[in-house]
This record gives C-alpha cells, sequence and structure tokens, in this order.
C-alpha cells in the first residue's frame, strides 16, 4: 500500500509499505477523511520524538472498517468510524491505575506516527477494536468528525485538568485548534471570563464563537501585565496552556491565583528544562497546581464527544478551514500546517 511518511528527521515522502497485518481483537480501516496537526510537524521538523525512519505519519482519521479479526464483536467490514488518536491496550496495569493513555509506558497510548505507522496510509491498523473504536453517526459531516479524534478531546481535557469551576476567570493560552476545544471546553464546565492570547485573526474570530470574552494580544505587550490589568491585579482562577513556548508556562504560573489549577495540553517540541518561577510559585508553596496531560482516547471518550456534537453543545466543524479533495493532497494539507498562513486554523483531507 502507499503512504505518507517521515523518512527522517526534517524529510517527508511517499512509500510503498506492505498492508498491516489484523490480530484476532484488532481491525484495518480504509481513511476517509484525515487531518494533519501541529504534533506531526514537531515529529518530522523538530525531532521532538528522537530519529524515525519510514514511518507513515497522521494521527487523526475516520475511516470505513475493511476488515476485523476472529474475536471482533462489535464492528465489521463497512462501518463508518471515528478513530481516536490515542488507542490504548485496555489490559493493561496502567489502564487499572486509570491512565490508558500511558499503557505500556509513558505516552504509549499514542501508537500512530509515534509508536507504529499512523492513518496517512491507504489502510491502517486499529489494535483492540472494539475499545478504540466508535461508530460514525451518519448526521456529522467526516470533517467535523475527524476534529473529534484529536482536537476536540484534547482541548477538552485541557479544560478537564484544570478543574474549572462555575463562575472561574480561565485564561487559555494559545488560539490554535486545540485552543479553540479548550474555550469550548471552559465554557462547557462554567467558565465566566475566558480570556485567550493570540493574534491571527480568524482563530480569534471562532475563539469569540466558542466563548472568549477577552483576546490578549501577545505582541503589544505582556501577557500578564494585560491579565493583570483585566482583572485589576488578582490574576485567573485557572489558566489551560494549548499552545506556546517554554516560557508560557512561566507566565501561566505568574498570573495565576494562589489556589489556582495550571493545564497543559501543548506538545512541548524541543528544549530540555521548563521554567517555573520561584517567586511567583510562592518560593513552591503557594497552593498552585500544575497538571499535564495526554489526551484520553478510547471508543467511550469518542462516543461521550460525538454526543456533544450531536445535541449542538460544540460545533468542531468551525476549526476547519482548508479542504482537500483526494488521497495525493495529505502531502499538500502537511505543508500548510507547517507554514501556518494567518487564515488557517485547521485542513482536512477528504478521501473517497
Amino acid at each position: 500500500m502507499k503512504g505518507f511518511a517521515m523518512l527522517g528527521i526534517g524529510k517527508v515522502g511517499w512509500i510503498e509499505k506492505d498492508k498491516p497485518q489484523v490480530g484476532p481483537y484488532d481491525a484495518l480501516v480504509r481513511p476517509l477523511a484525515v487531518a494533519p496537526c501541529t504534533s506531526d510537524i514537531h515529529t518530522v521538523f523538530e525531532g521532538a520524538l528522537g530519529e524515525r525512519q519510514n514511518m507513515i505519519l497522521g494521527h487523526e482519521a475516520v475511516g470505513e472498517v475493511a476488515e476485523v479479526g476472529s474475536e471482533v464483536k462489535d464492528f465489521k467490514p463497512g462501518d463508518k468510524v471515528v478513530v481516536p488518536a490515542i488507542t490504548p491496550d485496555w489490559r493493561s496495569i496502567e489502564v487499572q491505575r486509570g491512565f490508558p493513555q500511558h499503557s505500556g509506558g509513558p505516552l504509549a497510548g499514542w501508537k500512530y506516527s509515534n509508536i507504529k505507522d499512523g492513518v496517512f496510509g491507504e489502510f491502517f491498523h486499529v489494535n483492540d477494536a472494539d475499545m478504540n473504536l466508535a461508530i460514525l453517526p451518519e448526521d456529522i459531516p467526516l470533517e467535523s468528525a475527524v476534529m473529534i479524534t484529536d482536537m476536540m478531546t484534547t482541548g477538552i481535557h485541557g479544560a478537564e485538568l484544570a478543574d474549572i469551576g462555575i463562575g472561574d476567570t480561565v485564561i487559555v493560552f494559545g488560539v490554535g485548534p486545540v485552543g479553540l476545544m479548550a474555550v469550548a471546553g471552559a465554557r462547557l464546565r462554567g467558565a465566566s471570563r475566558i480570556l485567550v492570547t493570540g493574534t491571527r485573526p480568524k482563530c480569534v474570530e471562532v475563539a469569540k464563537l466558542y466563548g472568549a470574552t477577552h483576546v490578549i494580544n501577545y505582541k503589544t505587550a505582556p501577557v500578564d501585565e494585560q491579565v493583570l490589568e483585566i482583572t485589576n491585579g488578582a490574576g485567573v482562577d485557572v489558566a489551560i496552556i494549548a499552545g506556546g513556548n517554554p516560557d508560557t508556562l512561566a507566565t501561566a504560573v505568574k498570573i495565576t491565583k494562589p489556589g489556582g489549577n495550571i493545564s497543559n495540553v501543548n506538545y512541548f517540541g524541543e528544549g530540555d528544562i521548563l521554567p517555573i518561577p520561584r517567586l511567583e510559585w510562592g518560593c513552591g508553596m503557594a497552593h498552585k497546581t500544575i497538571r499535564g496531560g495526554l489526551c484520553p482516547g478510547g471508543r467511550l471518550r469518542m462516543e461521550k464527544l460525538i454526543e456533544l456534537v450531536r445535541y449542538g453543545r460544540v460545533d468542531p466543524g468551525k476549526l476547519v478551514t482548508h479542504v482537500f479533495k483526494g488521497f495525493d493532497r495529505i502531502e499538500e494539507a502537511l505543508m500548510l500546517m507547517k507554514d501556518k498562513p494567518r487564515d488557517l486554523i485547521k485542513p482536512v483531507v477528504l478521501i473517497q
């Protein structure tokens, strides 16, 4: 089969590979829609995961089941399915500990384009199909459905990790697709004021649609100064980091109230150390909690997010700004994600 792959750090291209083999609990899926991710860019062009050679890229897909193993009970060839970016091994100790994302080791629930070939192939493999696939309802467009697999689950997880309370003031760092879903998640959880940092007009426009009340242009003045002015010096109850560089964490600590929460769902792709400012952290004693987490995957998570979409609580389709048609357009879409023009939020490739 054909696939679009990381050939090595800084190198991508089309390759031929054998079609994946299906075990008794697994499935083979043919993609119907895929989306490149900033994580793919970090992986290839920054070497964030280390060297990978001839690894098919991509971890965001909806597709059609082509083949199932002998022990798969709930899915059959022809089913249209949502495939989470995170596909845990559900028979693992980590699952029993409550962290399926890390089944098999740190981040090991993230398999596609990390520890095995991703979804940018003519077929891709799904482990533990009954636990990692979800039926795609006919009333959800493919463009919206593919946003559920990673962007929606990741952004909303930022709001979950932050443990937002009713009426809390929240800041979301970054208004890329994950940040936008974090805004939607903060609104769902009852935030009052939702501040966002960003400058790209399309992202800012959609942030307001999802519930942002204040937009902070980090190019005009330091973010911490602007936040303290907006909050009359009090700071925020909650900070969600959905984009930025290592200094973003330091800023989040500075502007979060004592007793507040800082959550991170950003992929820090470079650097060895993330700084925490000592004084603003109360010399380590300010009761500011920092949580970072890989987004949840699996069937139940996808089914719950699908219900949010079906009943109008979140419309992830607003993230999609560019639609390409045809398997061969994957490379073009990926490079668009690398270049990030100002009118881009998220590209999708429809494969039919």
